[in-house]
Order: C-alpha cells, then structure tokens, then sequence
C-alpha cells in the first residue's frame, strides 16, 4: 500500500469520526426541537419566556419561565465575576511568574479540581457553605445564590485558568524578548504585552466558563435552594433552568404537557449555550485579528 493511499484512508476515517459527532449532535437537537416544540399549540412563546409563575402541576398549569432564566442567569454572572479574576491570575501565575516547583503543583491542583464530580462540590455545599452562611449571615437558608455562585465559579476556574494559560504559552517568545529589551520590567511585559497578545484565548476561556456554569445541572440542585421565584437579594432561594429538568423529568408523565415544557426549556439551555459559544468565536477571531495588528 503506497504512502498516499494511506493517507487517504486515514483522511477518510478522520472524516467518519467527524460525521459521526455531527450526527450524534443532530439527532440530540432534534429529539430535543421534538419533544419541546408541541409544547407552543398550547402556551405561546411569550407566556414560555417572559411568565412569572412556574406551577406546572397546577390546574390550569402555568408554564412561565422567566424565574428559572433570571436564577440561572445571576447565579453564573456571580459565578463569573469570581471565577474571571481567579482563573486568569492563576493562569498568569503559572505561566509567566511561578518557579518550575510550584508551577508542577499547581497544575495538578487546577487538574484535579476539574476532575473533582459535580455531586461532589455540591454535597460540599451542602455540608460546609450552606450551614457557615446561615449561622454568619442569620439566615433562614444556607442554600442561595451566593452557594450555588460559589460552588459554580469553583468548578468554571480550572475551565478558564487551563484555556488561558494555553493561550499565555501561544504567546511567540520574540515577543517577551523584544519588550524586555525595550527596557520593559516583567511586570510592564506581562500587562502590556503577553496578556493583550494572548487575548483572544483569554476571552474564549471566559465564555467557556460561563457556558459550564449556566449548564450545570447537579450544583445548582443542591446548593440554589430549588425556589422558582424572581429573587430579591443574592440570599434568596433560586430554581436554575437544569435544576428543575433534573428535579422534575423522573416524575413527569410521557408526552403531557409538563413533559413538553421540560423539553422546551432544554431548548432554551441549548440556545443559550450555543449563544455562548457563537461568542467566544467570534471574540476569539475578532481580538486575534486586533492583537496581530496591533503587535
């Protein structure tokens, strides 16, 4: 077999491994549009995504999501803006600053809190944040938006501090090189040259991040408190789009409208999610473009 023919071949199951993820994807949507789309015969789209009551067992049920949106919602952007600072600083950290000795420990660290379960942080919620919250704070319930924010930005740092730091050591050499013999402390090169060189991984990391957070499932169960309602302080109860399919898709008849409501709002979550990453690509491309002129 000449060394074309085998290159060829292995094009070609590349190409099927490919296909097959696409399809796999195509089939999950598409049982989900399924599943979730009869749902508007019976409840307009406006009611779906702007109602304030979610009683689906009601009678007659009520179908609003608007509590469930705006609880995941604030809980990743308090997510967020803890998980950002950390993971990028941590990434800078162990790129560009820390001796080889403990560059090693803290990778791993970061490693083996990516891989920690999802049950596992928030059984730790649970037992530890929510009890030190309600007894420092004299609340009624540890289990609030500040919990589920907290638990979430653990889990979204090694997301973003892993893609950042790849995108730090992307960062050409001749680039550090020259602004240190511009004068350049290492300070000055790290703020003015390696962070805005590498940008566009930082900022794709960020939206990776956030899009972990707003699909988590497990977490949000257990440490939000599971209170469908609009909240009115960061202490308050909140019910997340995953936490109520998880809590309510065992118990839910097949094909009610109930079942269908679940569905639709996996739409929503998927829509959202591809929202976020539609983003992340296109702040990828845009700040690489800006940095390589700017550079």
């Amino acid at each position: 077999m000449s060394r074309q023919t085998k290159e060829i071949i292995i094009k070609y199951i590349f190409l099927l491994f490919a296909l097959v993820s696409v399809i796999v994807l195509g089939l999950i949507v598409f049982s989900l549009f399924r599943e979730g789309l009869p749902l508007f015969k019976t409840v307009s789209v406006k009611d779906f995504l702007f109602g304030m009551e979610w009683y689906p067992t009601y009678d007659p049920p009520s179908f609003g999501i608007f509590p469930l949106m705006v609880g995941s919602l604030i809980v990743t952007l308090i997510a967020t803006l803890i998980a950002v600072p950390l993971g990028v600083m941590s990434a800078i950290y162990i790129s560009e600053i820390a001796p080889q000795r403990i560059k090693e420990i803290l990778k791993s660290v970061i490693e083996l809190l990516a891989g920690l379960p999802s049950v596992v942080l928030g059984f730790f919620g649970m037992v530890i944040v929510a009890p030190w919250l309600q007894e420092t704070f004299d609340l009624p319930t540890g289990l609030n938006i500040i919990n589920a924010s907290v638990i979430l930005a653990i889990m979204a740092i090694p997301t973003i501090s892993s893609i950042s730091e790849d995108a730090l050591y992307a960062v050409p050499r001749e680039f550090k090189e020259a602004s240190y013999a511009l004068g350049a402390t290492k300070f000055e090169t790290i703020v003015q040259v390696i962070v805005p060189a590498a940008l566009s991984g930082i900022s794709t990391a960020v939206m990776l991040g956030m899009a972990r957070a707003i699909g988590e499932t497990m977490v949000v169960l257990m440490v939000a408190g599971g209170a469908a309602a609009i909240p009115e302080s960061l202490f308050d109860s909140v019910r997340p789009m995953p936490a109520s399919i998880a809590a309510e898709m065992g118990e839910t008849p097949y094909g009610s409208a109930h079942y269908q409501a679940l569905f639709a709002i996996g739409m929503v979550l998927f829509c959202l999610t591809l929202a976020f990453n539609l983003i992340a690509d296109y702040i990828s491309h845009k700040f690489r473009q800006t940095g390589s002129a700017t550079l």
